[in-house]
């Protein structure tokens, strides 16, 4: 059997980190198992869905490294619908109601008042054939029920019927599906809502595994219901704990609060985004990992934590400095050659500057400060000490002891030592008073550039 997820977003408004943790937990199932990710958009609702927000979905995905085995979208799947609620028609499990909502709020109501749990009382089962003909007669169009077994053989005569499975996430769980209504799967206007065609997606693309936010709990017995219904076998499921923003608020879509293409255009590396998605709220050090297969090896879904996580994009700095702190100079030697170093000396030019940055951005202003051109920052009281450093500056080739080699001699020719020497030369090197060793950075930035800044 191979391992098959999916995720399954609504191209309704760009994804936030909290739906990219979803995508991210099915991502690093399959690697673990060599399965396969499956994107499917529930693009069924025509009035919000927008391509847009479909192509964002798939870049933010390939940003993060995932890319889908395959894409499909649910509304180009309606057939599947159509048959499988025919099926359920004509098994009678799924029946026609004409109940308006406020008829609805009501008989809820009065369930209440009477002690009763506020669950559907199945009243459209009794209507005969002449009643249900009067009502369609006055306008009234049917939505559709799924009728859900939790009855031996009276359906107004309910009895306890757990519904259990073992969850990747929460361990064993069970829900009374005689605690529950009958669900509406289908609308008066035909189209659908969510639980059908999941379902029915799930058994055409073959799912294996369906991992999830913890706020999709509830709709699991039902689901497992009606994959019995359609003589299928249900997936794994395992929920998830949600993320939520520093200060506990949900994630939105509609908002926009921490959307992957708000924290891709903060020039954060994906990976740490990844791994802070996927490791905070779990029995895991939050640390960055370099690529998805180091993350996957540390994944494990049994170690999510049941409470909700706290998203704090404060912790985004320092975790993507650390990442950049221990990336290889071939792993960016690409993007470094794009900002313009040479080939030839990203190597050497990345071991001088990757420990003095956030983010990889950074690195373009480094390369200023080593090609120039640069002003120089040289106090009053340093001209003539700078002047004089130019004096006893060493001969090419340099290498990572010309630094200290040439303050050295000039020590020896001026008396100064410490700061007083030291951060002279790196103001008018440099620009600044912070930065990279000088070791490292003065071969790349030359001799010529170097007396340049002197004078």
């Amino acid at each position: 059997m191979t391992v098959t997820v999916r995720f399954a977003p609504s191209p309704t408004g760009h994804i936030h980190i909290g739906n990219a943790r979803t995508a991210l937990f099915n991502a690093l199932l399959a690697r673990q198992n060599q399965g396969q990710f499956v994107l499917r958009l529930d693009d069924t609702d025509t009035a919000r869905s927008r391509e847009e927000y479909a192509d964002a979905i798939i870049a933010d995905l390939r940003w993060l490294g995932i890319e889908p085995v395959r894409i499909e979208r649910q509304s180009a799947r309606v057939a599947l619908y159509d048959a499988a609620a025919e099926k359920l028609k004509e098994a009678g499990l799924l029946y026609p109601c004409y109940e308006t909502p406020d008829e609805l709020d009501r008989r809820r109501k009065r369930r209440r008042a009477r002690g009763l749990p506020p669950v559907y009382d199945r009243s459209a089962l009794k209507l005969t054939s002449e009643e249900r003909a009067a009502l369609e007669a006055e306008g009234r169009k049917p939505h559709w029920r799924f009728l859900l077994p939790n009855f031996e053989s009276d359906p107004f005569e309910t009895r306890r019927s757990d519904v259990t499975w073992m969850d990747l996430c929460r361990g064993e769980q069970a829900v009374d599906l005689a605690s529950l209504s009958d669900p509406v799967l289908q609308r008066e206007d035909g189209t659908y809502l969510y639980t059908l065609p999941s379902v029915v997606d799930d058994i055409d693309l073959a799912m294996t595994h369906v991992v999830r936010g913890e706020d999709h709990v509830a709709n699991t017995a039902v689901q497992i219901a009606i994959f019995k219904a359609l003589g299928a076998e249900p997936p794994v499921f395992g929920h998830h704990n949600l993320l939520t923003t520093a200060s506990g608020e949900g994630l939105s879509k509609r908002s926009g609060a921490l959307s992957i293409g708000s924290l891709r255009e903060q020039g954060l590396e994906p990976m740490t985004v990844a791994s802070l998605a996927v490791l905070i709220g779990t029995s895991e050090a939050v640390e960055p990992k370099a690529d998805l297969d180091a993350l996957a090896a540390s994944f494990d879904l049994s170690g999510v934590s049941r409470a909700p996580a706290r998203f704090d994009p404060a912790d985004l700095p320092a975790l993507n400095a650390r990442l950049l702190h221990h990336l290889p100079a071939g792993a960016v030697r690409d993007r470094l050659v794009a900002l313009g170093v040479p080939a030839d000396k990203t190597e050497a030019f990345w071991a001088a500057v990757s420990g003095n940055l956030e983010r990889f951005g950074d690195a373009k202003d480094w390369w200023q400060v080593v090609s120039g051109p640069l002003t120089p920052v040289i106090e009053a009281d340093d001209a003539e000490f700078l002047k004089t450093a130019a004096t006893v500056l060493p001969a090419e080739p340099w290498d990572g002891e010309t630094w200290k080699a040439w303050t050295n001699a000039v020590k020896a020719e001026t008396g100064r030592k410490g700061k007083g020497l030291f951060m002279p030369l790196r103001k008018a090197l440099t620009g600044l008073d912070h930065g990279p060793e000088l070791a490292r950075l003065l071969p790349l930035i030359g001799r010529q550039n170097t007396l340049d800044r002197l004078s």
